[in-house]
């Protein structure tokens, strides 16, 4: 199978090898993939490059999680290696499905400590069934508490576990230190390079086989310009896809209509270069096909047959995002209005294909819905970079009927933890409907799996952490839907309000300490009706932070200096938005994140409080 592409008006063939990266969140993709790209010479000797390359934007080098799909080519003893690097969170796994639909093989990082995780699980599962040929990289070699040995075990009965053929049992196996910069095929061997790495791909992972005919090429992710619109990427399944013939798109939902492709990309190391013509096995980005979307296939005007529909994940959660009316709106941000809001979430969903935007009886609240908290907290988040004012509602699971009954979405939990503390962890989950399935020892720590209603993940994080004196790890994903589980407790305490607007003083939050814990340093300003700390009873309470203290002509010498506060519980957007409850909402703003209740006056609370 050959590619052809002009070069300085010289013709050079190249073979291809398409291979998608697929792992855990955290087992070392994407840094694996900065050493393939800086050990092929992909950069200049003296380019400045910086860490993580891939993670392109803030969010995904602060995070150190792969949020999109990226797509680069590294040259290797004249054949084009295709890399697919994918995300490895579970709220973004249906970009990992689509993605393997672009790969002849895939390349399996499993850390070599933690072993097989949730989502290695998942992933693994998606490329056997696509019958792709695995290559297992045990990687992180270079930590101390290393175990390949029975780490390799684990991956050989996962693979048992999820029936692979025998094909796909006898899969090569590579060590790695991606941070080094080295692979071997044997324990024993020098450890110099990824060399083995690369020779273990082009022996093992097969070719594109060229499918002679009309040209057909599906569509599997998607990327957004400003400038030209959307652009799509796909691979060619057949034929050759010339940007000058006459082309037709082929929608989900059967209609057909033409096209005309205005430039042509093929990925050459971390650039794209345009080309007039691509052939099957390649992967290309196409650019001038107004509203293409994931699944569409782009085919011969004169054959126009369509390739079987990629499935798009269903949403489990949704939100209400509103425009932002607490009294200290339009300081922070620039764009604040009902109109601004919507047409954010409207370019936000030409990219972003499991988010789902429905209008509500409000023209300032829409319902946002989808994959989980963390994908819906990373558009917040960049919402809020770009300028944005808004505010959430607590978040909700989408319930489904299934044969007449109400059912609900199912997470399946693994958590890591210390052996002595495993019987608080397993209480802890077993309140919010938790059912374990699994428990085994991984050196000093003890593995416990479970599966959860997404309802009882709610805040159970903090739950975990505090319990275990953060040394609780904790993953999810979603694993089926089921029947509705009961009712959950959700959080038990209630809050502390502010009862006016300004600035907190030390005093007044001194003397409230005995109440509960604060969210608010003293000297932050807050209104009336936000929430600024915890209760420790199970009713909220109003609290006067703005109090100073009365001078008077008597002095204590030192008396002042007695003042201690402990300091404030500073929530991430996450885990401000697991601890709400349905009566409070998340202010979201440049600057800050605020949690207030969804009525500011204290009549307008009671009266809603009576009509629950």
């Amino acid at each position: 199978m050959f590619v052809v592409f002009k070069i300085e008006k010289r013709w050079i063939l190249k073979e291809v090898r398409n291979i998608a990266i697929i792992a855990h969140v955290d087992h070392g993709k994407t840094t694996l993939i900065d050493q393939l790209l800086k050990q092929s010479n992909v950069f200049r000797k003296n380019q400045v490059v910086q860490e993580q390359f891939l993670d392109s934007n803030d969010l995904e080098r602060e995070r150190g999680i792969t949020i999109t799909s990226k797509n680069i080519s590294i040259p290797y003893k004249d054949v084009k290696v295709n890399l697919i690097d994918t995300p490895g969170h579970s709220d973004f796994g249906g970009e990992v499905e689509r993605v393997l639909k672009l790969a002849d093989g895939v390349l399996l990082l499993v850390d070599s400590f933690e072993g097989p995780m949730p989502q290695t699980r998942f992933v693994l599962e998606k490329a056997l069934q696509l019958h792709l040929k695995p290559i297992i990289v045990i990687n992180k070699i270079d930590r101390p508490d290393n175990r390949p040995e029975e780490v390799l075990d684990e991956i050989y009965d996962l693979f048992i576990d999820l029936e692979a053929n025998e094909n796909q049992l006898d899969f090569p196996v590579a060590y790695a230190s991606g941070k080094n910069g080295w692979a071997i095929t044997d324990m024993d061997d020098e450890r110099k390079d990824l060399i083995p790495l690369l020779d273990i791909i082009i022996d093992n992972i097969p070719k594109p086989i060229f499918e002679e005919g009309s040209s057909q090429m599906q569509v599997t992710t998607l990327d957004y310009n400003d400038y030209v619109g959307r652009i799509g990427v796909g691979r060619v399944f057949r034929g050759i896809l010339n940007k000058k013939n006459p082309l037709s798109i082929i929608k989900r939902d059967g209609l057909t209509h033409g096209i005309n492709i205005k430039q042509l990309f093929v990925f050459e190391g971390l650039e794209r270069v345009e080309v007039d013509q691509v052939s099957a096995g390649d992967i290309c980005a196409i650019v001038g096909v107004e509203n293409v979307d994931i699944g569409d296939t782009i085919a011969d005007s004169e054959n126009p047959e369509p390739m079987p529909i990629i499935a798009i994940d269903e949403p489990t959660i949704s939100m209400n995002f509103t425009v932002n009316t607490s009294p200290f709106h339009g300081k922070e941000g620039k764009y604040v209005t009902s109109r601004h809001l919507n047409d954010r979430l409207q370019k936000e969903l030409q990219q972003n294909v499991a988010l789902q935007v429905e209008d509500t009886g409000s023209p300032d609240t829409f319902k946002v819905s989808g994959r989980g908290i963390l994908h819906l907290s990373i558009l917040i988040e960049t919402m809020r970079r770009e300028g944005y004012e808004l505010a959430i509602g607590s978040p909700k699971v989408i319930y489904k009927e299934i044969d007449g009954k109400k059912a609900e979405p199912i997470e399946s939990l693994v958590v890591d933890v210390p052996s002595e503390l495993a019987g608080k962890v397993i209480e802890i989950v077993g309140q919010k409907k938790g059912e374990m399935v699994k428990m085994e020892q991984k050196g000093s720590l003890t593995k416990l799996e479970f599966h959860i209603p997404s309802r009882g993940l709610m805040g159970l994080r903090n739950r975990i952490l505090t319990a275990t004196a953060g040394e609780g790890i904790m993953h999810h994903r979603f694993y089926q839907y089921e029947y509705f589980k009961g009712s959950i407790v959700q959080r038990q305490s209630g809050v502390l309000i502010s009862m006016h607007t300004g600035a907190s003083t030390a005093y007044a939050i001194d003397s409230l300490q005995d109440r509960g814990k604060f969210f608010i340093e003293p000297g932050d300003t807050v209104y009336q009706g936000q929430v600024v700390g915890e209760y420790n009873k199970d009713n909220d309470i109003e609290v006067h932070v703005q109090r100073g203290k009365k001078l008077s002509n008597m002095r204590s010498s030192g008396a002042d200096k007695a003042i201690k506060i402990t300091p404030a519980i500073i929530f991430t957007l996450e885990e401000s938005l697991e601890y709400i409850k349905d009566d409070e909402l998340v202010e979201v703003t440049p600057e800050s994140i605020r949690i207030r209740k969804l009525y500011l006056d204290p009549n307008e609370r009671k009266r809603y409080n009576q009509k629950k």
